[in-house]
């Protein structure tokens, strides 16, 4: 059986993947029979370097090191992929594959979404989305739309109706971390889809972003009068390896779509979801601006002092929510009126720190 690692991950003002350090109250807090994690012994504490990126892993570039089977020289690069966890969620993992360009880096990643592929195994727990049996015929990127247009094979079309939404949203967000690709259209069998074949998704415009993930209503917030806003919320792996996953809640309509993201992630996972809260209650997200780039985080806590530490994961999760939901490059994070933040590792937030290009990379 191949062995899979989660890596620790630095940022460039110094940020690492690390597990939930929630004691006390406010922005050290826990929940009430929640303890503290620890990272297994083979838990890696290799870096990586967090860079700026819009919208996720940028693959199509990488170091030569391989040849494609027509003997062109092939690059091995970082591609992030969207397979099932044991809860049902999405989750992005980042690994290397060999490719010459993005499109086959595009390939590469949807090969490993298909259920028992024997390209790669998939860590414990997880399972691939694409039915068993599927095959990626091609997948061509037109750039001046900067749509990905794939064509799916097999036995794509041989899935349940309640695993349709799941298939769409896992296949657009992965195309969508390629570089020069905001949308996403499908063929079967060279034929443009305009629905999904089983259940009837649209499929009129090019697939983006907005479609969302691991989509849920907020309490209180209806269908026809909400907005969704994306956070991340953390879970943990077999081997209890934290992780993080996206969820993109429906809630009521509001002016500052930031605002009400930061609130969400506050207010934490569902009840029932096998998902762990990374903020508590206590906090309240004051204010989030936008100057060019860089989006500006202001939180407040009556019961932090300047200096104190704050938890990895929570500040990461804020870096990347805010980031989704304003499309900025960066994320300056004020507590109290304060840049003094650092977090559990002893690296400080002081300077705006960039959203990953790569979430939850592992390591075979």
């Amino acid at each position: 059986m191949v062995r899979f690692q989660f890596l620790r991950r630095r940022a460039a003002a110094g940020l690492a993947v690390v597990p939930l350090l929630l004691a006390g109250c406010g922005l050290l807090g826990g929940q009430e029979g929640k303890m503290a994690i620890d990272p297994p012994p083979d838990f890696l504490a290799e870096e990586e370097t967090w860079t700026g990126s819009g919208s996720g892993s940028q693959a199509g570039a990488g170091s030569p090191d391989s040849q494609t089977p027509d003997g062109t020289e092939s690059a091995v690069t970082p591609v992030t992929v969207y397979v099932k966890d044991r809860g049902g969620y999405l989750v992005p993992l980042t690994v290397n594959a060999a490719a010459a360009s993005a499109e086959e880096a595009g390939i590469r990643a949807l090969e490993r979404m298909i259920e028992g592929s024997e390209s790669w195994a998939l860590p414990e727990g997880f399972r691939g989305v694409l039915p068993a049996g599927t095959r990626i015929e091609g997948l061509a990127i037109d750039r001046e739309r900067r749509v990905a247009v794939v064509d799916f094979g097999g036995t794509f079309t041989d899935y349940n109706p309640q695993d349709e939404r799941r298939i769409v949203e896992a296949v657009t967000w992965t195309l969508t971390g390629i570089a020069d690709v905001d949308g996403v259209e499908l063929r079967h069998a060279g034929e443009p889809l305009r629905e999904m074949p089983v259940d009837g998704f649209p499929l009129d415009a090019p697939l983006t972003r907005a479609v969302g993930i691991n989509l849920e209503l907020a309490p209180g917030a209806s269908y026809g009068n909400s907005m969704p806003v994306t956070v991340y919320f953390s879970a943990l792996s077999d081997e209890g390896a934290p992780y993080f996953v996206p969820v993109t809640r429906l809630v009521e309509r509001q002016e500052d779509q930031a605002v009400a993201a930061l609130r969400e992630l506050i207010a934490g996972p569902a009840r029932g979801a096998e998902l762990a809260a990374v903020m508590t209650e206590d906090v309240e997200a004051e204010a989030v601006t936008v100057d060019g780039d860089t989006a500006f985080v202001d939180l407040k806590d009556e019961t932090y002092a300047e200096g104190q530490p704050l938890p990895s994961e929570m500040l990461q999760a804020v870096v990347l929510s805010v980031s989704e939901n304003t499309g900025a490059e960066k994320v300056q994070i004020r507590v109290n009126g304060s840049t003094n933040v650092i977090d559990t590792d002893n690296r400080s937030y002081a300077e705006p720190v960039s959203r990953p290009e790569h979430v939850n990379a592992l390591k075979t």
